[in-house]
């Protein structure tokens, strides 16, 4: 087929690239001009592994290549959305991206098209949001012929950064929302191959998935690491608490969000949760295990910084391994050890980060923001392996598993990545 793909950040990049893999032609959509021009040189824009091995097979085969816009969509079989929706400042998703993107994809819709384009958003926002913006757009725009250009789906990704290829290959599920819950021939037709249950519904319900998966990843991380915390001040091995509730398969579910460590951040569970928050608020349903999550999450990061400067002399010189949310990433985006880093740095402390994945030169768009926001010396923090392991440090910190492989000697290492 071909695939237009608007937004060219972590999914919409990974996107791109696995689906030019399958042998659909793909334009990619973004706004930032540096971006566009990595991609065409072939240059990942992110750090992820695998797609810019993907990305240059793919230029090979010329199935791949980017623009700052578009001008008609007559030859495109499927539009795919994956622009932003970052918080804004009362805690709600940010839609004028997504009512943007809607106005320019209205535009470039032909009247002469044969069969409709299948429009398809994977952008994470509330229930509602299909029929109550992004319908309306289109109805302004096309007019009583809206039915006939254009077949509207919402279709949510399930990508964990650092595994996001794998994810996209073998997805946990499907779920594709259309108008009337029945299924569209061009979705069956993209997820071809994929082993992985599908789920066909209304709008809502596939509209509020994410929200739903998120704040229950969310949940287990919190209460992990409130476990982890009274089993710590209590002198019991949280690590064995821990390897005994998820034997439980049956009832405990899963072990991946349930280990007691670090605070939960990144692009998705602090914005969903806080937009779940708004939601919430605003319907009356008085969610406070909800409410808590972001407020047990902050109190995490400060009990983990207070047990490090509790180990600390004063000025003391730390390494903190692995300043991105997860390995091999560069998404500084409310990573809990940015607010570790910043933090030790107001106490005084001599900090220096190792994290090969980050290089500040390449950071984009609301990466880049929040970086320079939270922690502007970030370039000056950064240091080489070689650094990393001549020392002498008082502490590092192996805050994910970048600390893995380092050769640090007998350097005292606190990890806060998990509770043992």
């Amino acid at each position: 087929m071909k695939i237009v793909i608007f937004g060219l950040g972590y999914v919409g990049f990974t996107a791109a690239c696995c689906l030019a893999r399958e042998g659909h032609e793909v334009f990619g959509i973004d706004v930032n001009a540096d971006k566009v021009d990595e991609i065409n040189r072939g240059q990942a824009p992110i750090k992820e592994p695998g797609v810019e091995d993907l990305l240059k097979a793919a230029l090979e085969r010329g199935l791949i290549r980017a623009a700052t816009g578009i001008e008609s969509l007559a030859e495109t079989d499927l539009a795919i959305v994956c622009v932003g929706t970052p918080s804004a400042t009362d805690g709600s998703h940010n839609m004028s991206y997504i009512a943007e993107v809607t106005r320019q994809i209205a535009a470039a819709v032909p009247e002469g098209r044969a069969r409709p384009l299948t429009v398809a958003y994977r952008s994470t926002f509330r229930p509602g949001t299909i029929t109550g913006l992004v319908e309306p757009i289109f109805h302004s725009a096309l007019g009583p012929r809206t039915g006939n250009l254009v077949e509207i789906v919402y279709n949510p990704e399930f990508l964990r950064e650092s595994v996001a290829v794998e994810d996209f290959f073998n997805p946990p599920k499907i779920v594709v929302g259309t108008a009337d819950g029945g299924r569209s021939a061009v979705m069956d037709k993209l997820h071809e191959g994929l082993d992985a249950p599908v789920f066909y519904t209304r709008y809502e319900e596939a509209e509020i998935t994410k929200f739903v998966d998120n704040t229950w990843h969310a949940v287990k991380v919190a209460y992990a690491n409130e476990i982890g915390r009274v089993c710590h001040r209590m002198g019991v091995s949280a690590g064995k608490v821990h390897e005994i509730f998820v034997s439980d398969t049956k009832l405990n579910i899963s072990p991946y969000y349930t280990r007691p460590g670090g605070a939960f951040g990144g692009s998705c569970l602090p914005k969903d949760v806080r937009a779940l928050q708004y939601i919430s608020n605003e319907i009356g349903a008085h969610t406070h295990l909800i409410d808590s999550l972001l407020r047990t999450n902050e109190a995490h990061k400060t009990y983990q910084v207070d047990d490090i400067l509790r180990q600390l002399p004063e000025k003391g010189r730390v390494l903190m391994a692995g300043l991105a949310f997860k390995a091999d990433t560069d998404d500084l985006r409310e990573s809990p050890n940015v607010d570790i880093a910043r933090r030790l740095l107001e106490k005084g402390h001599a900090l220096s980060v190792y994290d090969p994945s980050i290089r500040p030169a390449d950071l984009r768009g609301q990466n880049l923001g929040y970086a320079f926001t939270h922690l502007p010396g970030v370039a000056t923090l950064l240091v080489d392996r070689e650094t990393a392991e001549a020392g002498p440090w008082d502490l590092v910190i192996g805050s994910n598993r970048t600390l893995d492989g380092l050769r640090l000697g007998d350097a005292r290492v606190l990890r806060t990545d998990r509770y043992e």
